[in-house]
């Protein structure tokens, strides 16, 4: 009696180094791969803001429709559905008779109820759901220190597991993958996710032309690697604004899993050994392990990176100010290296990590607005948006989650250092175009004839910044 198995992708939308696909064509004699739109994912949150925005839904898209091109390119294909995975799941179950579900799983909150939500309507039916850790650089059994026992700063727990862990090989895609006959249904479009006249369309001003999926993915890790070279000076230019290279890009396609993090490892190190090994090539690594930091600390302290205080359980009087956080989101502060940055993210769903380091910063610790309102209108803009990343690093910039030094940025002193001719800010702020670049980045100094000598129309009130900026905070590395 042949053996099936269902397959679900859930941000593992990618055929190679995936190991509940793997796990279930080499233990079954047909596989039923399945994604679904969860409604549950294009709601709003709690904070007010969309959980999922036009581009990032977008970009999910455009992955799911290329993982199913893959796997009809291997005779297989990819059921879709709108619908609760713990509904949708069991269904597709039943109808073929299957044994087990594989899954990836994910260590947050919501990801971990909704798996259990699936496991237990599986159960009902009789059926097993097999978990598989599949997103992070090194293995969950191959740390060195159990996750509850990891140290909470970074740099012991880098050092530990550098000297006393090893990175798995990438797990090959199969060859095959036998389906039987399904009904696939269609990618919804984005008026079926409820978005009303989203804004999808390429801003030319941007950085770069993301598309979603793992061939546009592997493309770009051959393009900036390879084709490119520019890899070896990775470190040099990773603090960037403007341009497609000053960094690798390569944080959306594994945010939504189209590229595996041992699949970039593996090509570090082979053009470490083909090209050059330099502390830029490292430094690649390096954040690659900053964003395995980030997931095993969400395993570690859950649902409490999501409080107020965060994992440090600090007691901040954060403020509720609504108008304040929409003159922020909007890019309306009248600082411009702040409103530069957050232009950026609503027009092209992109934002260097300076620029997120900064904005987050002058959010959280110049205006004490609360820091999960920013991490909240992050997870819906960035098309890059994933929850321990995003969190993580949010409630790192605020004060509530992993180091205890004082992580406020001088706003002002960041963009004259990083933007010394304040051609990034120009970029998204051309009401200032024309101007010295200390007056670009602090137009609030402008006498009113400066302002006529130049001919400047500020559309903002940068005369009038919303705080007194001057006051600056330490600046932090």
């Amino acid at each position: 009696m042949s053996k099936t198995a269902i397959v679900w992708f859930r941000t593992d939308l990618r055929v190679h180094d995936n190991p509940p696909l793997a796990a279930a064509v080499e233990d079954t004699d047909e596989v039923v791969p399945v994604y679904t739109f969860d409604p549950q994912q294009f709601g709003e949150s709690e904070y007010g803001v969309p959980k999922t925005g036009p581009r990032r839904a977008q970009f999910r898209r455009e992955s799911v429709t290329d993982l199913r091109s893959s796997l009809r390119e291997r005779d297989g294909d990819l059921v879709v559905r709108q619908g609760r995975p713990d509904r949708v799941l069991p269904t597709l179950a039943r109808e073929h008779d299957a044994d087990a579900v594989h899954c990836q799983t994910r260590p947050a909150t919501e990801e971990y109820e909704t798996e259990a939500s699936v496991r237990q309507s599986l159960s009902h039916e009789g059926i097993e759901l097999k978990t598989h850790w599949t997103h992070t650089l090194y293995h969950r059994e191959d740390l060195p220190t159990p996750v509850a026992d990891i140290a909470d700063t970074f740099t012991p727990w880098r050092q530990d597991v550098e000297e006393n862990a090893a990175v798995r090989e990438p797990v090959p895609a199969p060859e095959t993958v036998p389906t039987p006959a399904v009904d696939s249904g269609d990618v919804p479009s984005l008026s079926d996710l409820g978005f009303e006249n989203p804004e999808t369309d390429i801003d030319d001003r941007g950085v770069y032309e993301f598309r979603g999926g793992e061939t546009a993915g592997l493309e770009r890790l051959a393009e900036y690697v390879w084709e490119r070279d520019r890899l070896r000076e990775y470190k040099e230019t990773r603090n960037g604004l403007l341009g497609a290279d000053y960094s690798s890009k390569l944080s959306p396609w594994l945010a939504h899993g189209c590229l595996s993090p041992r699949r970039v490892h593996a090509a570090v190190r082979e053009y470490e050994a083909e090209r050059v090994a330099n502390e830029s090539t490292y430094w690649l690594v390096f954040e690659l392990l900053w964003r395995d930091f980030d997931a095993f600390q969400f395993e570690k302290h859950g649902a409490q990176f999501f409080q107020p205080g965060g994992i440090r359980a600090r007691d901040i009087d954060w403020r509720k100010d609504r108008t304040a956080f929409e003159r922020w989101a909007s890019g309306e502060t009248g600082v411009p290296f702040v409103d530069a940055n957050m232009r950026e993210l609503n027009a092209t769903g992109y934002m260097s990590n300076r620029g997120r380091q900064n904005a987050a910063s002058f959010l959280a610790n110049t205006l004490g607005v609360d820091w999960r309102l920013g991490a909240a209108y992050f997870e819906s803009r960035l098309i890059d948006y994933d929850v321990c990343s995003n969190w993580g690093n949010w409630a790192y910039v605020a004060g509530t989650g992993n180091d205890s030094r004082d992580s406020a940025f001088d706003v002002v002193g960041q963009a004259h250092r990083y933007d010394g001719d304040a051609e990034y800010v120009t970029h998204w702020c051309p009401e200032l175009d024309g101007l010295p670049s200390a007056y670009a980045h602090e137009p609030w100094t402008m006498s009113e004839a400066e302002q006529r000598q130049y001919g400047v129309e500020l559309g903002i009130e940068y005369p009038d910044p919303m705080v007194d900026v001057d006051a600056g905070h330490e600046q932090f590395e």
